[in-house]
């Protein structure tokens, strides 16, 4: 990735340059992607017409998992791709991939059996490849309820306990960016993709831009484009030729946060909504408890989906009906978020019921895009799309056809010998920033985000002078530091949403110091006022809508 203090230049730079590739979209996918073309040293650049990971990527439920759900609708090579990716990226990148225990609670009158539940979850295991030491076992009433005494005691028959993980979305995206960087692979965020250009037969060879931090229009030249732009393929579609045939289906998803004091799960639970048959997901993260999703059509503005009325009844309704103790209101939630699905239509079908199979399109033009897809199989989805790239150019005489590398490629900040010794590194570091007075949390909070290269923030932090700064402030400063020059931060939403999570996770402690970093980004990159302003009153609208929930349109 780059510094955003060097944007402009390496902007120009970019322009003389003749790619391999061009990749269409910034979430997990095109990320992906990139990584994968810049392993096998082509030479790549990733274009997003906003930030990294600003749509579906930021906004999905936060785990790397096999969907247990598919086998119900026989998604079988699904389930045993994706299942099989969950160990990889685990080993990637450890410190953002975490095991996640979840209980799944066996009820009256529920989507899973008694008797097919084991069965169910043993050819699950079974595609994905999990070790013996990491299966399900299954639990009678009494050990159920003492696993999670929250959990509906009239309704509760047992339950079965299983392993997935818990990552952090965004921050998924950006170490794939940093990673691909140190590979030779460029990206630009807030570069928006208006056309394409052409060669004399009529093939895609590049693309028109518009640069929105540098306010220009650019062209960039390469000898393929692949359309990765999630909820906007067929926008990018379009942009090329009409689009026919298949096309997407967007779906939304909601979900709502909760202090751990006022859900205070001793395990994350994965359980039914009878009314309808779907099910949802309480997971721990940290000092909350998150609770989603929902599944509903979507046909409004792609780039603003909200939480509606309707979702946060659902999603209560759902909680209180599981976990009847609690009594959870609208006034308890503290932060939410809503993104969209890019599936794939699928006539007479509804939301639940659509595919999370990716499916390729390719034009007359040589344009190539992916849509659909789990945020869990990112890598083999790329993996595909670069093996089509490769070969096609292979034939044009490029060179030698490559291999993937990125099944055993670590991630940036991944450089663990294993999950045990991620810990080990936040005892470490907590004892070596005592003179920063970082508190055990805020160690925990960097080591996820940035792994290995918490290091790299904390020297930030050691730079500061102690008796000048609250010590919170100290440290999201030097954070802040770390994200302009090494993570493409180009705005404050970029910061305390994206590449750090606050907004959703630790929203009640951003008042005191959001103002305060828009102040320092100003300085440092030299905004007016008003555009300084501008940036407030962005984040602004979004703190706002965290809590916001208008009622249907």
């Amino acid at each position: 990735m780059i510094s955003v203090f060097d944007r402009p230049r390496e902007v120009s730079e970019l322009q003389n340059e003749v790619f391999d590739l061009i990749v269409i979209g910034g979430g997990a996918t095109g990320a992906g992607i990139l990584l994968d073309a810049a392993s096998r040293g082509m030479k790549t650049l990733l274009l997003e017409q906003e930030d990294f990971a600003w749509g579906t990527s930021s906004r999905s439920t936060k785990l790397i998992h096999g969907g247990l759900r598919y086998l119900k609708q026989l998604e079988i090579s699904l389930v045993r791709e994706v299942g099989k990716e969950r160990a990889i990226l685990h080993a990637n990148a450890p410190h953002l991939v975490h095991p996640e225990e979840l209980l799944l609670p066996l009820i009256e009158s529920g989507s899973l059996g008694k008797y097919t539940t084991p069965v169910g979850l043993w050819m699950y295991e079974k595609l994905a490849g999990v070790p013996k030491e990491e299966r399900f076992k299954t639990l009678s009433r009494e050990e159920a309820r003492k696993a999670e005494p929250l959990l509906n005691s009239a309704i509760l028959q047992g339950a079965a306990i299983y392993r997935e993980y818990r990552t952090d979305d965004a921050r998924l995206v950006t170490s794939l960016l940093k990673t691909a960087a140190r590979l030779g692979g460029q990206s630009l965020n807030y570069a928006s993709v208006e056309g394409f250009l052409y060669d004399d037969a009529g093939a895609v060879c590049g693309v028109k831009v518009q640069d929105r931090i540098g306010r220009k229009a650019v062209t960039f030249k390469s000898h393929a484009v692949v359309n990765a732009a999630g909820p906007w393929c067929d926008e990018v579609r379009r942009l090329d030729s009409p689009v026919k045939g298949k096309h997407l289906q967007l779906t939304k998803g909601v979900h709502l946060v909760f202090s751990r004091e006022r859900f205070p799960l001793k395990r994350s639970v994965y359980f039914d909504v009878p009314d309808d048959g779907r099910m949802v997901f309480a997971i721990k993260r940290g000092n909350t408890t998150y609770l989603g999703t929902t599944d509903t059509l979507y046909d409004q503005a792609i780039g603003h989906p909200r939480t509606l009325a309707a979702d946060v009844v659902y999603l209560l309704n759902a909680a209180n009906r599981m976990f009847p103790t609690l009594q959870l209101e609208l006034k308890d939630v503290q932060s939410s978020w809503a993104g969209l699905r890019p599936l794939i239509h699928e006539e007479g079908k509804g939301p639940s019921e659509l595919s999370r199979k990716d499916e390729v399109f390719q034009t007359d033009s040589g344009l190539i895009s992916i849509a659909g897809g789990k945020l869990t199989g990112y890598r083999i989805m790329a993996e595909r799309i670069v093996d089509m790239v490769m070969i096609r150019r292979t034939a044009q005489g490029a060179g030698p056809y490559r291999e993937s590398k990125t099944e055993n490629l670590p991630l940036a900040g991944g450089d663990f010998e294993n999950y045990t010794a991620v810990a080990r590194f936040k005892q470490r570091l907590f004892g070596e920033s005592r003179q920063v007075e970082a508190s055990t949390t805020e160690i925990d909070h960097l080591v996820n985000c940035y792994g290995t290269e918490a290091t790299a923030v904390l020297e930030r932090a050691y730079a500061l002078h102690p008796e000048e700064m609250e010590p919170r402030w100290r440290m999201l400063r030097a954070e802040l530091d770390y994200c302009l020059s090494v993570e493409g931060v180009c705005t404050l939403s970029d910061f305390l949403i994206r590449r750090t999570g606050r907004l959703y996770f630790d929203r009640d402690s951003l008042e005191p110091f959001y103002p305060a970093a828009a102040q320092y980004m100003a300085e440092k990159m030299n905004w007016t006022r008003e555009r300084m302003q501008a940036q407030l009153a962005e984040f602004e609208q979004a703190y706002f809508e965290a809590l916001s929930f208008p009622e249907q349109k």
